[in-house]
């Protein structure tokens, strides 16, 4: 896709994007797509649609919860085909993310995307994300299968201080206020949906 047309889908969700970042998403888009005939990183299969579904919505959550020069250690559960966790890497290019991605096939890749992108302080763990040790600054969640069992486990992912950052429907929002250890902010509603929000609770120290 023609950076042109990236920026002008992406403006409502991120505003005036840098030329290299808009560089950067057409070249994980076309790898997207050519991995997406092979194998199912996504239901979405029109570029235009990924570019304001999956790009759109995790660069708004980049810019809710994470500053351009932010450096703090990001834990992206149930990856997938990348979102949030890359477009938050793309915005903050600073921050060190682990993204958890349990299916073999999509973590590998993932590790292209990393490659082909340049990132640095990027890890790819093929896991379930119980199985982690570590805890980070902030985790994020989008959809994921199995949602109501894996919150709590993102949540045990959490440092103290930290914040659980959630990309859901509206219909999902009552699922997170069973973490009663977290207080949740308002949820702030994805631009061009009527459903999806997101939702971010912070973890006292």
């Amino acid at each position: 896709m023609q950076t042109t047309e990236i920026a002008a889908l992406l403006a409502p969700f991120a505003g005036e994007l840098p030329p290299e970042q808009l560089e950067q998403i057409s070249k994980y888009i076309d790898i997207l797509l050519k991995w997406n005939d092979k194998t199912n990183l996504t239901a979405v299969r029109d570029p235009r649609e990924m570019v304001v579904r999956h790009f759109g919505e995790s660069l708004f959550a980049a810019r809710a919860l994470l500053e351009p020069e932010s450096a703090l250690d990001v834990i992206d559960v149930g990856s997938g085909a990348g979102f949030p966790g890359m477009p938050l890497k793309l915005f903050a290019p600073r921050i060190r993310l682990t993204l958890v991605e349990a299916q073999a096939k999509k973590a590998t890749f993932l590790k292209e995307v990393v490659r082909a992108l340049g990132f640095g302080n990027v890890t790819v763990l093929s896991a379930r994300a119980e199985t982690l040790t570590e805890q980070a600054d902030l985790v994020t969640l989008r959809a994921v299968e199995r949602f109501d069992e894996v919150l709590p486990i993102a949540g045990h992912l959490v440092k103290p201080g930290g914040r659980l950052a959630l990309l859901i429907g509206t219909g999902q929002i009552g699922a997170a206020h069973q973490l009663p250890e977290f207080a949740w902010q308002e949820a702030s509603k994805v631009p061009q949906s009527r459903t999806r929000v997101l939702l971010v609770g912070n973890l006292e120290q």
